[in-house]
């Protein structure tokens, strides 16, 4: 075995590990809101032609096939699965779910526009409603404000908020939710507490309000859960366990074929 054999077992080796750390990443966060599961891909690395394809033989004649050695393997993306999570009842009225494609817009405290589908509404000191964490509120973008005194409050698939007071029965509109999408969910940047962040393969966010322009609608009082599927991923941490064992196994043949070489060769 070649000192290039054991170097092409440790690209693999070092792929599996990745793939060990996005699976444990998806496991962790089963119960985070609205999480969506990371997927590995790979790729082989370049190839080594000892012979091309199409050389011409002694008859004159064109080989079909030609002798081309692998140099291992890489992470070619770790890609973001956007599909619908299950939908957790809740009975919160400031608990909204997005059912469909679609991002809330939320104002970070540099100004910043970032993109959410946790619905975990709150209401800040202001009456203005905020995705909330313990550490920091960002605002709903555009500004939704509470008064202070509402009662109840009922927001519709389409996004429209009302509100109702003391002495009245009537609902008052005090705003409406929009959502925004892009041309390439896969392409925005993750930042952690469940926020997104636009890029350049993201394409910019197309704003609309929700079951229009193939946005998605609003269930209120429910919860997106974790598109994580353990079983699934049980069998991903098996499978990629045993990947990395057989290319650690392959890097410990090599090394003890090549002492025997270097042995052989003292003789």
């Amino acid at each position: 075995m070649s000192v290039q054999a054991l170097y092409s077992a440790a690209t693999g080796m070092r792929a599996m590990e990745t793939k060990l750390d996005v699976i444990a990443n998806n496991l962790a966060n089963i119960e985070t809101t609205a999480f969506k599961r990371g997927r590995v891909n790979f790729e082989d690395l370049f190839y080594r032609h000892e012979k091309l394809p199409g050389t011409e033989d002694s008859a004159g004649g064109l080989t079909p096939t030609g002798i081309s050695i692998g140099l291992g393997t890489r992470v070619a993306a770790i890609q973001t699965e956007f599909h619908q999570g299950a939908f957790e009842e809740t009975g919160r009225q400031l608990d909204v779910a997005i059912e469909g494609p679609g991002f809330f817009r939320v104002t970070d405290a540099t100004g910043q526009i970032l993109y959410t589908r946790a619905g975990t509404f709150s209401v800040n000191a202001n009456g203005q409603l905020v995705i909330g964490s313990a550490s920091t509120g960002r605002v709903l973008e555009p500004p939704i404000t509470i008064p202070e005194d509402a009662t109840a409050i009922s927001i519709t698939p389409e996004g429209r908020v009302f509100v109702q007071q003391p002495g009245s029965t009537a609902l008052t509109q005090v705003g409406t939710i929009e959502l925004a999408n892009f041309i390439n969910p896969e392409g925005l940047l993750k930042l952690g507490e469940n926020l997104y962040a636009e890029t350049d393969a993201s394409g910019p966010a197309i704003n609309g309000l929700p079951g229009q322009d193939g946005l998605g609608i609003l269930r209120q009082g429910m919860l997106e859960a974790s598109n994580v599927e353990p079983v699934r991923e049980l069998i991903e941490l098996i499978t990629t366990q045993r990947a990395f064992e057989l290319n650690s196994q392959a890097v410990k043949a090599g090394d003890e074929i090549m002492q025997l070489v270097a042995n052989l060769r003292r003789l």
